[in-house]
């Protein structure tokens, strides 16, 4: 059994702008494992995304994926948990929503594997704006796109930063219906069940294998972390981080005195882990 858990989000974090896990960075995790310490990824990606980061480590890590409503072995390519917010629930959010700002809409499912038929997981309505170059999705209308349970709605309005659609969209949806947050500074929000936190599923892998809060380091850059960099014991905060997670990092050594190491492109999660595993 593990001593530390390390826990990484993953954009903005763990890769670098090019999306690479630096020689360094793998070269200290492989080595922490030596010291008993277990890698956990920690991410707003569904379990179908994480391969591209996966296939540049030696190891095959659980992961908390779609900010915390997924837990995924990707060792053996299995979902283990998964929290959903049912069709009734998708719509009411919906008709929130549309009374006081017009969005558009995405879905994201999840099957039990990460190897399902993504255009049956990924569904938008006609006019949602990706952020991303996509061919991996299904277009259908708000009716189809809450048929059926999911583990994140995904709103867009490409007119608002991501900061002002989710002050406006707390004031009508509730957190008892949901919980929202944010992973991008585009105008683009990611709700999910009630108390569906990174933290939550992070408390879950810790349960699992009887590591306390006290034993575990996580990195994050986004308001999608702060809760998980709250609970753990060692939270810290990527230099190229919102300037919010920086305030919510509770870290002291191996950092600096604010929870801050460096970027994601300056080997920020490396630099700590060397000091905390020599």
């Amino acid at each position: 059994m593990p001593t530390h858990l390390i826990v990484s989000d993953i954009d903005g974090t763990f890769i670098t702008s090019a999306e690479r896990v630096t020689p360094r960075l793998r070269d200290a995790v492989t080595h922490a494992a030596t010291k008993d310490a277990e890698l956990v990824l920690a991410t707003g990606r569904p379990p179908r995304w994480i391969y591209p980061v996966l296939d540049q480590l030696p190891i095959r890590p659980i992961c908390i994926c779609v900010n915390g409503a997924v837990l995924y072995d990707s060792d053996t390519d299995r979902v283990v948990t998964a929290r959903t917010l049912p069709p009734a629930t998708l719509t009411r959010i919906m008709q929130l929503i549309d009374d006081v700002l017009p969005v558009s809409y995405a879905v994201e499912r999840v099957g039990a594997s990460a190897f399902d038929k993504c255009e049956e997981l990924f569904l938008v309505t006609p006019d949602f704006l990706h952020l991303w170059d996509s061919e991996e999705h299904t277009v259908v209308d708000k009716t189809e796109l809450a048929a059926k349970s999911a583990v994140k709605l995904l709103v867009r309005n490409d007119r608002k930063t991501a900061w002002d659609l989710y002050h406006l969209i707390k004031l009508v949806v509730p957190p008892e219906l949901a919980h929202i947050t944010f992973s991008t500074d585009e105008g683009l929000l990611e709700i999910s069940a009630p108390q569906v936190t990174k933290a939550a599923g992070l408390m879950a892998v810790a349960q699992f294998y009887g590591v306390p809060a006290s034993d575990v380091v996580a990195f994050g850059d986004m308001p999608n972390d702060i809760e998980m960099l709250q609970w753990a014991g060692l939270g810290v905060a990527m230099g190229n981080a919102d300037e919010r997670v920086k305030v919510a990092a509770g870290a002291a050594w191996p950092v600096d005195a604010d929870g801050i190491t460096t970027s994601n492109d300056d080997f920020g999660v490396a630099r700590v882990l060397e000091r905390l595993f020599p």
